[in-house]
């Protein structure tokens, strides 16, 4: 038998029909997996054909049924023949007019269509987009009718655009003339305010039942609210603002201070810095409260406000309050010497921890007939986790939080149409309504592997012959464990491939995944398609004897191997596997355009081999192989973009779960990435003269000080316990590399 070199299979110069020795790898080519130790092993035909020539029946790696819980509520698609839109960011139906819906669209779009399930198309009703910057959490953010429309063709809106740097907050009124579409209109600013950074902006507005419009502002920015704008009155930011417009004649801008407001006898407050206490302000202390909402019975405001580090909140928003932050998040103290009368903070309704979500998004107290149980109930949601809950009454003064449906969707608003029946917004543009569930039905995902029906019941490490496996050119780090992949789909169905090459997989789909530490089986995880579409994600945890995996319910932390091992929840697997990434990873046409060992002896093309037996529909494109970050043949920042696209891309890109606005995805040019150069949103970590990617001197780039923690602003921001050093030592050397932007 020839003896074995170091390269792996796409080192290999290949000739067709040849026997070539197999050179065993111990550990894949890719950082966070052992390294490799090459060992002889079998011989294997290395050639141009197809690793396999016929697809397995596959008769139980099917995803089974998720089961419903035992709640009144489901989801459907509201409108399913419209055309998705891009970005929502508010839906809403105009005072006395059932018939129509509004939609805002981030980039500064309004879009208009008909109230009716069957509508299968929507019209641009009003373009702002030349004058909306929508940057990071900025764009068009709210919009208020006047109470009397249509006999007053006024609608106020909320946007940011940037006069100033980086952002200005604009509040402003337009008069409509909607004889034709997209309607025109003369705009007049009401408002302005100096955003510090391109997060935390609220943005959301609305008309009380008072008649005053309301304003939701968030603190302006960065981790932690490093200038304490929150508890700064002489500012307008981390606030929500009352104000009066109604009746104020064209084209007279401004607005009056009503009398109750907390500093009603100051001088009005300008864009940044005032001498005085804004009269504007109608309660204070808020991080970001993104979405809120009047109750339509009792005239309460409702406020969800997104959390820090540790809890999410969501308060009763009443005038001259202090809701806490940044000395307090949620119920915990954060930075309580900020507060010096800490006895006189307002108290949040609800908390939950972010173990559960990451980012609240405020609805509305459900006013509708068609769900009973939630009459009287506020419904809200999260846009990391997806979930949706209800809060009950609970006899003694408090609140009890109840889930109603897990959805793993980004949820970015609320709705609430005129008869009080609630939508749910997600943010890759769909419309879901709240409706009555059926009866509960009982979770079929198995509690052991060998149950699966994916693995041999008798030796569950082994795959049946129904799973084909895989291997990617990028593996994103787990600790530096190895990992062995498989995918099964149904018979008779095929993997799709989008425009964007996302791989859209047919319902019933499996992917499981084993992980080893020091060659033992330590977990493996299942992310199944279910029936009706939803995505969940299961992981099982191997016994010492490794005779069987078990279901493992809510995560978990273990000591093995020398090292701290984290099990993720089940909720916690899609804080990676986004929507916006189309939930699968890795499963890329770039990411699998490479040879692997099939079990017939071929050292085979996947992609080719996928579409032989049918599971893949044809790619007619070129593919170009997404580098390994260790093949030292591709250039330094080839590799170090492959290696940001596979760990941090599908968070960080356009849709995303993160307030961050940089796109780490291989195939967006570097100057496009909105990371070279530019300020980070989040915190700047002590750094001085920070950026998100400062070129030439990675030791003041904040992308490479996260990656290169494991605490609370670290990334990953869950399921990791040690920093992949390898991987940062690649992006250290490529930031040193770099000259330019561009």
């Amino acid at each position: 038998m020839p003896s074995c070199s170091r390269a792996h299979s796409q080192g290999f110069s290949f000739v067709a029909q040849s026997i070539v020795a197999l050179c065993l790898l111990t550990g894949a080519p890719s950082w966070g997996e052992t390294a490799p130790q090459i060992v002889p092993a079998l011989s294997y035909l290395l050639d141009d054909s197809v690793g396999l020539t016929a697809r397995v029946p596959n008769t139980s790696c099917i995803a089974p049924e998720k089961g419903n819980p035992a709640t009144d509520v489901a989801l459907v698609d509201a409108f399913p023949s419209l055309p998705g839109f891009t970005q929502p960011t508010k839906v809403l139906q105009s005072p006395g007019d059932d018939d129509r819906w509004f939609v805002l669209e981030k980039a500064g779009q309004i879009r208009v269509f008909e109230n009716n399930p069957q509508v299968s198309e929507h019209s641009l009703w009003l373009d702002l987009s030349s004058q909306v910057v929508s940057l990071g959490e900025g764009g068009l953010l709210g919009m208020a009718f006047d109470p009397n429309w249509p006999q007053v063709k006024d609608v106020y809106l909320s946007y940011t655009g940037n006069p100033a740097t980086p952002l200005t907050s604009y509040v402003s009124r337009f008069r409509i003339d909607d004889s034709t579409l997209p309607v025109s209109f003369t705009e007049e600013v009401i408002l302005t305010v100096d955003q510090e950074l391109r997060n935390h902006n609220g943005g959301d507005i609305a008309f009380g039942p008072d008649g005053m419009l309301f304003i939701g502002l968030g603190d302006g920015g960065g981790a932690g609210d490093p200038q304490t704008r929150a508890q700064d009155p002489t500012r307008l930011l981390g606030s929500f603002l009352r104000i009066g417009v109604l009746g104020i004649a064209w084209p007279s801008p401004g607005y009056v201070i009503p009398a109750s407001n907390h500093w009603a006898g100051n001088p009005k407050c300008g864009p940044a810095a005032n001498s005085q206490a804004c009269p504007e302000i109608f309660a204070w202390g808020f991080r970001n409260p993104w979405r809120w909402s009047f109750d339509s019975e009792t005239g309460h405001l409702w406020a969800g406000d997104v959390g820090q580090l540790t809890q999410e909140e969501v308060n009763i928003v009443e005038n001259s309050g202090n809701y806490g932050w940044d000395c307090r998040e949620g119920e915990l103290a954060y930075e309580p010497e900020n507060c010096t009368a800490q006895s006189s903070l307002a108290e949040p309704v609800t908390v939950y921890p972010r173990e559960l979500g990451q980012s609240v998004t405020g609805g509305y107290v459900y006013r509708g007939s068609a769900i009973a149980d939630l009459a009287g109930r506020y419904v809200f949601g999260d846009f990391v986790s997806g979930r949706i809950w209800a809060l009950r009454h609970d006899g003694a003064g408090g609140y009890e939080n109840e889930e109603l449906v897990d959805t793993n969707a980004n949820i970015v608003a609320f709705a609430e149409d005129r008869s009080g029946e609630l939508y749910a917004v997600y943010f890759f543009g769909r419309i879901m309504k709240l409706v009555a569930a059926g009866p509960p039905t009982v979770d079929q995902v198995p509690d052991t592997l060998s149950a699966s029906g994916c693995f041999k019941p008798s030796d569950p490490s082994k795959p049946l012959p129904s799973l084909i496996g895989y291997d990617v050119n990028a593996s994103f780090w787990s600790d530096g464990a190895d990992k062995h992949r498989y995918l099964a789909i149904p018979d008779g169905s095929s993997i799709a491939v989008a425009p964007d090459d996302k791989w859209i997989f047919p319902v019933g789909s499996v992917i499981a995944k084993h992980f080893r530490l020091a060659g033992k089986l330590i977990e493996t995880r299942l992310l199944m398609h279910h029936p009706g579409g939803t995505w969940g994600g299961y992981t099982y945890e191997w016994n010492d004897d490794q005779s069987e995996a078990t279901r493992v319910l809510g995560g978990k932390v273990k000591l093995t191997a020398g090292q701290t091992w984290i099990y993720p929840s089940e909720n916690a697997c899609f804080a990676c596997h986004t929507s916006a990434a189309g939930t699968v990873l890795g499963l890329e046409s770039n990411q699998l355009k490479r040879r692997f060992l099939y079990p017939t002896g071929h050292m085979s093309d996947q992609i080719a081999t996928l579409t032989h037996i049918d599971i893949l529909t044809p790619i007619t494109a070129p593919v170009d192989p997404l580098p390994s970050p260790v093949d030292l043949q591709h250039p330094i920042g080839s590799r170090a973009r492959a290696y940001l696209h596979t760990n941090c891309s599908q968070c960080h890109r356009p849709g995303g779960p993160t307030p961050a606005a940089i796109d780490l995805r291989y195939t967006t040019s570097f100057g496009d990435t909105q990371t070279c150069d530019e300020l980070p949103l989040n915190g700047d970590l002590g750094i001085p003269n920070a950026r998100v990617i400062a070129p030439g001197n990675p030791d003041a780039s904040v992308l490479l000080a996260r990656m290169s923690r494991r605490d609370a602003l670290g990334m990953p921001p869950l399921a990791s316990s040690i920093v992949d050093s390898d991987g940062a030592a690649l992006i250290r050397e490529w930031i040193s590399s770099l000259q330019t932007c561009q």
